[in-house]
């Protein structure tokens, strides 16, 4: 990372600070580069960035950018550009300027930019640099108050919400649908994924309220309508398909016209770290219960019956970690704790100990390099055998086991193929 991208990892100290006014100021001091472009809005709880990813490799017939988060392993995957991670140079320069940009403006409100809003209007200024016509954003938490609700959309679309963030959101999936459908802007179409009726019921009152059209992607699309070459796995990864495939329509002028779909649309898009298989592992950033239930789903198609997988567990401490064990618990047939790499991420023997309570016999390792040793099978060709080995709990533990497999697509060049699967 360069010295000013670890300046603005810096101010991760200033927490999560949910507010406009601050994002409002520092766009107004570059220009307001955000009305430069068009943009698709993306907010919910589970889904939202890999619907942002089949969006954007759906819309690359023309210069196309993506913003999500968080990064798996390096800051530069959460800027796409026309299907690749910016350049250390060009974003190091863009940062450049919205650093100045803050040191220049007298505005009381720069004093704490926090880290996703420095890096929301490095965005922001990086695609209106490029001149692309059409950026895809992903809401970081929430929506009602996440910085990138300064965009003016001309799509918005909100995928699967449940229980996450209860303490800045809401603790009912209709309080946290409320901000999450803060998104939606008068006259601005919304496409809600597939969610409970109350969830739905929230949304479409949203979109009454302020004059939005409102469409209910199962309505529109199924998953007959996803191309043959869709390359994710999971059923939860076909029902961020239906929900792109809706957005596509709508986008186009032709809801539930899924024939306008280029069969090539998905069949590029990366997004790795996601029931990812490599080899005998399979490595998911299933974080809290909605994405645990969908991981057992998946499971359950993937595993013969009665299979059960060797678990590499690392969380938060601020997770519903005993729930996520209880959904993963009929899965597994032993557990190693690892710590990931983040301040709030829970010690082995404390997440350990949780995992017995939880009825998972677990062993705290002190590294993940450890967890993986320990669970590579030895003496076969480990690349072909089936799944024995689940890798989750956490976005930043589904990063580490990708580089630590030689599975990151970002950072193939520090990778012998040959060595995918060794672990040190």
């Amino acid at each position: 990372m360069t010295p000013f991208l670890e300046e603005l990892a810096a101010r991760r100290r200033f927490g999560m600070k949910p507010g406009l006014e601050t994002i409002r100021v520092l766009c107004a001091a570059l220009g307001d580069p955000q009305k430069r472009f068009r943009s698709i809005h993306v907010a919910g709880t589970n889904g939202k960035g890999a619907v942002c990813a089949l969006l954007e490799s759906a819309l690359r017939t023309a210069p196309v950018g993506r913003y999500t988060s968080p990064h798996l392993v390096r800051i530069n995957e959460r800027f796409f550009l026309n299907g690749e991670p910016v350049g250390d140079a060009t974003l190091e320069a863009v940062a450049g300027r919205v650093h100045r940009a803050i040191g220049r403006s007298a505005r009381p409100e720069l004093r704490d930019v926090t880290f996703f809003e420095a890096l929301t209007a490095v965005a922001f200024e990086l695609y209106a640099e490029a001149g692309v016509g059409r950026v895809v954003l992903e809401c970081g938490l929430g929506g009602r108050l996440d910085a990138t609700n300064v965009c003016e959309p001309e799509l918005c679309v909100i995928t699967r919400i449940g229980l996450d963030h209860c303490d800045w959101l809401g603790d009912t999936v209709e309080r946290i649908a409320a901000e999450k459908a803060g998104i939606v802007k008068p006259g601005v179409p919304v496409v809600l994924g597939e969610n409970v009726p109350s969830v739905r019921a929230v949304v479409e009152a949203r979109a009454r309220e302020v004059g939005a059209p409102f469409f209910y992607a199962p309505d529109l699309a199924s998953e007959a309508d996803i191309p043959a070459a869709f390359p994710l796995a999971g059923r939860f990864n076909r029902e961020n398909a239906v929900t792109a495939i809706a957005a596509l329509e709508v986008l186009s002028g032709a809801p539930g016209r899924a024939d306008l779909l280029s069969p090539a649309a998905f069949s590029r898009v990366i997004w790795p770290g996601r029931f990812q298989s490599v080899g005998p592992y399979l490595v998911d950033g299933a974080h809290n219960p909605p994405a645990a239930r969908a991981l057992a789903a998946a499971l359950d198609e993937v595993l013969p019956d009665g299979t059960k997988l060797d678990l590499v567990f690392g969380a938060c401490g601020d997770k519903d970690v005993d729930e996520v064990l209880r959904i993963l618990r009929p899965y597994v047939r032993r557990g190693y704790a690892v710590r990931t790499a983040n301040p709030r991420a829970l010690e082995p023997a404390a997440l350990a100990a949780r995992m017995r309570a939880a009825g998972v016999p677990a062993t705290p390792c002190e590294s993940l390099a450890d967890a993986l040793a320990r669970t590579r099978p030895a003496g076969v060709d480990a690349p072909s055998l089936p799944p024995s080995v689940l890798v989750c709990g956490s976005l930043f533990l589904a990063g580490e086991a990708i580089v630590a497999l030689g599975a990151c697509p970002w950072a193939s060049d520090r990778f012998d193929p040959s060595e995918r699967l060794r672990v040190p």
